[in-house]
């Protein structure tokens, strides 16, 4: 039975017919492999010259290898694979419009994420900080610890660990304290209206100039800061080299402030009120509760 089949099929003919296809095809596949093999090695030259041009443009090693390691790359590998089916026979158009419907689907999917990442794109690019500045964002304060494509990773004094989405960094006021170096530190402290105030400043310039931290240069100075309801209120502004010292030196500031006055004997005052009272004679509240009790006769 089986050599019926094969009397049937006539192999030799199949064979024949196959090998006559093949060396009319194998052109065409030489032709696909040869684009695709001078892709893969464009895109090595082409990443490794602009690798090295990016790097001496200072531009972060994140930034780097997504544009280079990651967009570059398979573009061009994409573009020497769609050129290879298109050497074979195969639809190029119709495959690049149903990828294209899919990328639109993708993208309405994914849109927050995307958003998040050309944030990070923007971050790594404008540079408004690095790993190692102290900001404040969104109310939140602490030292950056990380920046990645999506997120920006934060270490807080009291060391908890916050991650904001790049996006809305980008879209909110940033203070960044470490950016110019030494960071100015200001100390409220109010005093009693009837206290001298050079007096006190200068005991607070003195108290200033004691505490570990605080810089001879720029010089610490004493301001009016407000006249308040209860007290004169005087801002003590001084001077530490780095961002991270902000807070210690700014306890140890309202500490030394608080210590110099007392021992001064200049007084801090509590918040009061002051309240005046007029004397109202006898007669004239007889007269008004007369009058009201003969209109309640009435």
């Amino acid at each position: 039975m089986i050599e019926e089949v094969l009397q049937r099929l006539n192999v030799q003919e199949l064979l024949t017919e196959f090998v006559a296809s093949f060396l009319a095809f194998l052109p065409a596949l030489v032709a696909a492999i040869i684009i695709i093999i001078v892709a893969y090695v464009i895109s090595r030259a082409v990443r490794a010259v602009l690798r090295r041009a990016l790097k001496r443009a200072n531009f972060e090693e994140v930034l780097v290898g997504l544009l280079v390691d990651t967009v570059l790359h398979y573009f061009i590998v994409i573009l020497g694979l769609l050129m290879a089916l298109s050497q074979l026979g195969v639809n190029v158009t119709a495959a690049l419009a149903g990828v294209g419907v899919a990328g639109i689907a993708i993208g309405f999917a994914a849109q927050d994420s995307v958003a998040n990442v050309i944030s990070g794109i923007l971050i790594f690019w404008d540079k408004p900080f690095e790993v190692g500045d102290w900001i404040e964002t969104e109310g939140k304060y602490g030292k950056v610890t990380n920046i990645t494509l999506r997120t920006t990773r934060i270490r807080t004094p009291d060391n908890s660990y916050i991650v904001v989405p790049n996006k809305r960094i980008i879209d909110e006021v940033l203070e960044n304290f470490s950016k110019h170096g030494e960071v100015r530190i200001d100390t409220v402290v109010g005093i009693a209206y009837k206290e001298d105030m050079e007096k006190a400043r200068d005991v607070l310039l003195q108290a200033a100039k004691d505490v570990d931290g605080v810089l001879d240069s720029p010089q610490p100075d004493v301001v009016v800061d407000e006249l308040a309801g209860s007290s004169v209120n005087l801002k003590v502004r001084v001077w530490v080299k780095t961002a991270d010292q902000r807070m210690a030196v700014f306890f140890r500031m309202t500490e030394a402030a608080k210590a110099a006055l007392d021992k001064a004997e200049i007084e801090i005052p509590f918040p009061h009120l002051q309240l005046f009272l007029d004397t109202v004679e006898d007669r004239v509240w007889e007269g008004a509760r007369t009058v009201v009790t003969t209109e309640s006769k009435q």
